[in-house]
């Protein structure tokens, strides 16, 4: 196979997909549409196709030879609740609905890339699986309950890429071990005993032990977590009484944390339902805590990503720079196959100044240099293409 050519071929085709997507955007848990319009594309294809998978995933499967190593590309493709501000051709026609976040490019290289090796079924060393998952925007997320619905099933490897509107068109980001965090959050009510203002004696006041509850948790990154580890610990919302002479009974707070070690965040927390269990006894104030656990740390293997960044580093018609990229505190649910699987996760440029592609992702104005995607076809097209020769 000619990698180019096939690319710049097919290039036309992959720019109308993406562009469709981003006109007709469907919100996590409810792309109905985009899931008939992927199979769509893919069913006149050579493929396997399983619909519905874990919801509303597809998971179209090419196989060689049974007892070739199987690899399997991943796709998100919801959209974001955000009216889009882009005033463009193909921008969104569903109101309130926007692809922000580069699903839509992600989406309609792995299609291209589908019609691509299905032409050249018989020259590829590798069967490949392709993954096109639904609701990564929104946890619980699609990935985990695609693997349990077997989309993994008889993989070996697994690759995947992000969009990355803050980083020059044709830039492959990398990192080894944890490229994005854990991902987690917490929701803690107080209750206590209201009155009025004037007699806060009479109270139990949930609103100044709630300030102090904010104010102890952040000791918890500063005091109790070793300053060669990372951390954050936010508290994000506080919401309490509406009238100014009123104490309320009761004090809602919301915030998140990010990790990269598991120990770590266990440790964390922990340390958030002990602190709130002291400041409650010292407060006569009753803390309710609930941890919501996100998406976990995703962490690439090793020898994966020698094996994609040696292939973006020589011999590249749409890779321009190769950058080491500092752990993202991120959350993406891509790391539940790397859990599952060995495999490399990267960052693929789609910025471009020039062209006032600027925004950053979950903006209303984001958008992609479309270019872009020929990195990310050429970079799956080089790993499929020269896999038969990798020292596993």
């Amino acid at each position: 196979m000619n990698i180019r050519e096939a690319i710049l071929e097919h290039f036309e085709d992959a720019v109308k997909r993406r562009r469709h997507l981003h006109m007709y955007p469907e919100p996590s848990f409810q792309e109905f549409k985009t899931k008939q319009y992927i199979y769509d594309e893919l069913k006149n294809l050579p493929l396997e196709i399983k619909r519905d998978v874990g919801g509303n995933g597809v998971v179209a499967r090419l196989i060689v030879d049974e007892s070739y190593d199987t690899l399997a590309f991943r796709a998100d493709f919801d959209a974001l609740l955000i009216q889009e501000e882009n005033d463009v051709p193909y921008k969104s026609k569903n109101d309130g609905v926007m692809h922000a976040c580069g699903h839509d490019a992600h989406t309609a290289a792995l299609i291209t890339f589908a019609h691509i090796l299905s032409e050249h079924k018989d020259e590829l060393p590798v069967n490949v699986v392709f993954i096109f998952q639904h609701a990564e925007e929104l946890v619980p997320g699609g990935a985990k309950s695609m693997i349990e619905d077997g989309c993994l099933d008889g993989v070996d490897y697994f690759f995947g890429t992000h969009v990355a509107s803050l980083k020059p068109v044709h830039e492959f980001g990398w990192n080894y071990e944890s490229m994005y965090a854990n991902a987690d959050t917490f929701t803690i009510t107080a209750t206590g005993k209201g009155g009025h203002g004037a007699a806060p004696h009479t109270t139990h006041d949930p609103v100044v032990a709630s300030a102090y509850l904010i104010e102890q948790l952040q000791s918890i990154v500063s005091r109790n977590v070793d300053p060669l580890e990372s951390a954050v610990l936010s508290v994000t919302a506080f919401n309490a009484g509406k009238a100014f002479n009123v104490i309320p009974q009761y004090v809602e707070i919301k915030g998140t944390v990010r990790t990269y070690e598991s120990d770590v965040r266990e440790l964390v927390l922990s340390r958030i339902e002990e602190i709130a269990k002291g400041v409650g006894l010292a407060q006569n104030v009753d803390f309710d805590v609930e941890i919501h656990r996100g998406y976990p740390a995703l962490k690439n293997d090793v020898k994966m990503t020698d094996y994609v960044r040696g292939l973006a580093e020589k011999d590249v018609d749409f890779v321009e720079s190769v950058v080491k990229l500092p752990p993202s505190m991120g959350g993406e649910d891509a790391a539940y196959y790397l859990q599952k699987v060995p495999g490399c996760y990267f960052s693929t440029g789609v910025g471009n100044v020039d062209k006032g592609i600027i925004h950053p992702h979950h903006h209303p104005k984001f958008d992609i240099d479309e270019d872009g995607m020929k990195s990310a076809l050429e970079l799956f097209l080089k790993i499929v293409m020269n896999f038969g020769e990798f020292e596993k």
